[in-house]
């Protein structure tokens, strides 16, 4: 490694802070990206934590730039390091552009003929304040002050986070601020950073949200009611969320007493007229089996998100994966329909959670969200997010007094009835039931209740949402198709604009099941096709061939926990030019 005396940002700078668990690393993320957003920056930011209160080392990284920025990159352009552990544990992305920040005792036992290093004060003024955990805002004063973030600015998102700890914290950390810039103002003078990224000032006024709170708005926009859930990481935020818009939005939060009760609950509020949903992860979602399948046999609609992590069992709470598909897509005993859903932007998941709601009540079925720990956390500015077009569909009947709640239809449809709208009587049965809902164990009947279920599949097939292709051109003529789902949208797309290779075109999925007849249109015109998933499977490649038929030619699986980086899917796609 050989380090850069001096570091020159002109478009897009990579900002790591990296800590213990308890040093407030969550905190420096929160004020990092509202400063650089509110001083004229677009930004992008995502975290990588261990499962703990204390101890270990987490980090988050912030890109700002003069651009648009979604995807996270391996590069670290400065790196703060509050902890000794920080250099070790970021040691594969440190290179030697990487301007490493920390106090003499962090740095003092590296090598500074290996590393890039500038000694900042950020521990030891923390201990003249009071505390260590003030080093987090110390931190983030100098890092905006290098990026040229106002002073006032700063201090107003300072004062919005801590003013509710009481004003003698709140007075702690507008000093720490100041301290902060001092740091800020004397890096700069070293002359060892020049950062020359131009700013807009009309992206102050744009929205920054994370992917959860997009999943949550599209939840909200598509009419949910009600929602039970058990906390699990990283579910949990969406729980949060939708509590705490609860009474703003006339919904009902309960939290359940494990995952069973909570997707039983929701069937219950579903069966009663609310659109009702649940979250969980995983091994969560494990205990909700049997009541995925009442949900099938009772045609009980139901949304269910699934924020997807490492397993199997509890495996890595806190990291990322795309393990859990084959778990939605099969769960449940026998045979019935669903759809499975996987946003990979805060548009689709504003638009696909919506559209759930919809879905699930028009089909009455369990429909189901695949996010994962990656895009939920992820937070970036855009415009808007447009719900002006999103209409609640509305699916109900009032019943008259002979009203059969099973009734056989031709499209397997039945006309959907709750209890008190109307004359007739709303029966529903776990067991196999009669068109009224009674149990019944005629054979014949079963085989038909059963064709009625899956009859319904002709017209959700029709209807499947499309994948999103993309080439530099907005070419048909491509030979290699890159294709991946859910959170790897944003990477595989950078990579692929940054290559502007007219033979690569890219075809993200956003609906998983059932697939759109496109997916098998577009792979067919490819010399070449190519999966991006984080499993070790290769669950979707082999969903989708499954579905269609064709063979993947070459799938690139992640599953240690963190998504592909931009630089990870670059290399592949070189290595495959060259083939």
């Amino acid at each position: 490694m050989k380090p850069m005396s001096k570091i020159k940002l002109e478009e897009d700078v990579s900002l790591v802070l990296c800590g213990e668990a308890g040093q407030g690393i969550q905190s420096v993320e929160n004020i990092m990206v509202q400063a650089l957003k509110m001083g004229g920056y677009h930004v992008f930011s995502t975290k990588e934590y261990m499962s703990r209160v204390r101890g270990g080392q987490n980090s988050t990284q912030i890109r700002a730039s003069s651009k648009r920025v979604k995807a996270y990159r391996d590069r670290i352009d400065i790196l703060v390091a509050l902890s000794k552990g920080a250099i070790p544990h970021l040691e594969k992305r440190i290179t030697g552009n990487t301007l490493i920040l920390g106090d003499e005792e962090v740095l003092q036992d590296l090598d500074e003929n290996h590393y890039n290093l500038l000694k900042a004060p950020f521990i030891s003024k923390a201990k003249k304040l009071g505390g260590l955990i003030f080093s987090n805002v110390i931190a983030a004063g100098a890092l905006s002050c290098i990026m040229g973030v106002d002073k006032d600015i700063f201090d107003e998102l300072i004062t919005l986070l801590f003013a509710s700890k009481g004003e003698k914290i709140l007075e702690k950390d507008l000093k720490a601020g100041v301290s902060g810039y001092d740091i800020g103002k004397k890096l700069l003078d070293s002359g060892r950073i020049s950062i020359k990224i131009e700013k807009n000032p009309a992206i102050s006024n744009e929205i920054l949200i994370n992917g959860t709170q997009a999943v949550g708005s599209g939840c909200i926009s598509g009419g949910c009611k009600f929602i039970s859930a058990y906390p699990m990481t990283p579910s949990s935020p969406l729980q949060v969320f939708m509590a705490e818009n609860a009474s703003e939005f006339e919904m009902v939060f309960e939290q359940a007493e494990d995952e069973i009760a909570a997707l039983n609950m929701a069937l219950g509020a579903s069966y009663a007229g609310a659109r009702a949903m649940t979250a969980t992860s995983g091994s969560g979602f494990a205990l909700m089996q049997e009541a995925v399948g009442l949900a099938g046999m009772i045609e009980t609609p139901v949304v269910i998100y699934i924020a997807q992590r490492p397993g199997p069992a509890v495996g890595l709470p806190t990291r990322t994966a795309q393990e859990d598909l084959n778990l939605a897509l099969y769960s449940g005993p026998g045979g019935f329909p669903r759809i499975i859903f996987a946003p990979g932007n805060f548009k689709d998941a504003l638009e696909l959670s919506h559209k759930s709601f919809n879905l699930a009540d028009k089909y009455q079925i369990p429909v189901f969200i695949l996010s994962d720990q990656y895009l939920a956390d992820i937070y970036y500015n855009l415009p808007s997010l447009d719900i002006e077009n999103l209409d609640v569909e509305d699916y109900l009947v009032e019943t008259e007094a002979d009203y059969k709640r099973y009734l056989l239809t031709p499209d397997g449809i039945s006309p959907r009835g709750i209890p008190g709208h109307g004359k007739g009587l709303v029966c529903a049965d776990s067991d196999e039931h009669d068109e009224e809902g009674h149990i019944t164990e005629d054979l014949d009947l079963r085989t038909l209740m059963v064709d009625k279920r899956l009859k319904k599949m002709d017209k959700i097939r029709k209807e499947a949402v499309p994948g999103e292709f993309f080439s530099t051109l907005n070419s048909s003529q491509y030979k290699t198709l890159i294709m991946g789902w859910g959170s790897t949208y944003w990477p595989l797309k950078e990579a692929l604009v940054e290559m502007d290779n007219d033979d690569l075109a890219l075809l993200h999925l956003k609906q998983l099941y059932p697939l759109s007849s496109q997916v098998g249109e577009l792979i067919k015109k490819a010399k070449k096709s190519v999966m991006f998933e984080n499993n070790a499977q290769g669950q979707m490649a082999h969903l989708l061939q499954m579905e269609t038929g064709l063979k993947i030619d070459h799938k690139v699986l992640k599953y240690n926990g963190m998504p592909f980086s931009v630089e990870e899917i670059l290399i592949v796609l070189e290595t495959l030019e060259e083939e």
